[in-house]
């Protein structure tokens, strides 16, 4: 009920202060476009149009630190072009004119005049009715007492001119307002509010998608760089190292075959079991890489593969099914297999769960183990760079992970 009744104050402020603002607007915009554009034959119409752009951004950013109120969610404000730091004063005194958002600025000045004005009436005629109706049986009584009343409005009504008639009829007409009074005052608020947040936001929020997406794109060149650097250097420094000794050893017991074939049996069974260690460093290496497993048959293959070969038991949950695109599939599996392996060498846990389901056009992957803690996404641990990963196709990784446990590792991969 408080929820409500706040959400109707919020509506009805945005709704009767906006009116006011709409009117001072329109007539600052419309005399100053005016103004300019009748004198920009003797120049004297550009400094006019500059100001008055100037001055419908001022009454934009006011509009814009109102809109949130209604929306429920901050609202970005569009960048300004400022005029180059070398610019002469007349480029500097233009500029204005050449930011496209000052004129969407001045036009919604203009347009929304009417729009205010209409919902400005509603909004006053249905707390009117409201007030007056639900109030009626308190002020009724005097009002049938005057000299000369004709009955009121049962009168009216055909239903007769009793006082308890017009007082139950004008009490059911209050009570009728008050209930639709919310639905009306938020629809008016928030059609309002949306020409409000298309007009003045629209830009800015273009700009921050393109930079998302730029973002994204730095993300992903960023991730694939260091798995790349990362891989070249644990390559290096483990299997390239252990086949260098492993070719070693075999050129020695060639050398020694005829001489000493016992020693050469020694030296091939150190061999072997060198060449087993090399392999199973090699497959620890590939778990960010997509295995054929991935491509042929899908997440929940891979995943439960991914599962059998952890040291630490797992507890898998696929309830997705079908195939997503190759960027997705390669996300999910690398953040499972990093998070697995990070798990594996460094929470000391009895138990990992994998749940993998879809909530709309969300994958949404949970990871967690019954360990120390202490993991988190920085720069030098195990679970760096899945940040990234996740950022190349819009997800977002939360990683909750107190100090003595447990660790939760939430990711959410949008697939639609």
């Amino acid at each position: 009920m408080r929820t409500l009744l706040s959400r109707i104050g919020a509506d009805t402020r945005y709704l009767i202060l906006g009116f006011p603002l709409a009117i001072i607007w329109f007539v600052a915009m419309t005399a100053g476009f005016a103004a300019g554009v009748g004198t920009v034959v003797v120049w004297v119409g550009l400094p006019i149009l500059a100001t008055t752009l100037l001055v419908a951004r001022g009454f934009a950013d006011v509009e814009r630190r109102r809109l949130p109120e209604v929306l429920g969610r901050p609202v970005a404000r569009p960048r300004y072009r400022p005029a180059a730091e070398n610019a002469g004063w007349f480029r500097r005194l233009v500029n204005p004119l050449t930011n496209g958002q000052s004129w969407l600025d001045l036009l919604y000045g203009i347009v929304a005049f009417p729009i205010s004005l209409v919902t400005f009436v509603f909004t006053v005629t249905w707390w009117a009715g409201t007030i007056l109706g639900l109030t009626y049986p308190l002020y009724g009584w005097i009002i049938e007492a005057i000299p000369g009343n004709n009955g009121g409005l049962g009168l009216l009504l055909g239903l007769g001119g009793s006082v308890w008639i017009d007082v139950l009829i004008n009490t059911v007409i209050g009570v009728l307002f008050a209930l639709t009074l919310p639905m009306i005052v938020r629809s008016a608020a928030l059609l309002q509010a949306g020409l409000g947040r298309a007009m003045l936001t629209g830009v800015a929020e273009l700009h921050e998608r393109i930079d998302d997406l730029a973002e994204g794109r730095a993300a992903a060149v960023s991730a694939e760089a260091n798995a790349l650097r990362r891989l070249e250097r644990d390559i290096h420094d483990g299997p390239q190292q252990r086949l260098v000794s492993l070719a070693m050893d075999l050129s020695r017991a060639q050398r020694q075959l005829k001489r000493d074939p016992r020693a050469v049996e020694e030296m091939l069974s150190h061999a072997i079991v060198s060449t087993r260690e090399t392999l199973d460093e090699l497959r620890a290496l590939s778990r960010g890489i997509a295995p054929p497993i991935l491509s042929d048959r899908g997440l929940a293959p891979a995943l439960a593969a991914l599962a059998g070969r952890c040291t630490i038991p797992v507890e898998l949950d696929v309830q997705v099914e079908g195939r997503f695109a190759a960027a997705i599939e390669n996300t999910v599996y690398f953040v499972v297999a990093e998070s697995l392996a990070n798990a594996a060498k460094h929470s000391h846990a009895t138990v990992c769960t994998v749940t993998l389901s879809k909530i709309g056009n969300v994958l949404m992957l949970t990871i967690g183990d019954d360990g120390v803690g202490g993991a988190h996404v920085a720069k030098g641990h195990g679970l760096s760079g899945l940040a990234d990963r996740l950022k190349a196709v819009d997800g977002e990784l939360v990683v909750d992970s107190p100090v003595g446990g447990p660790t939760v590792i939430v990711a959410e991969v949008p697939c639609g």
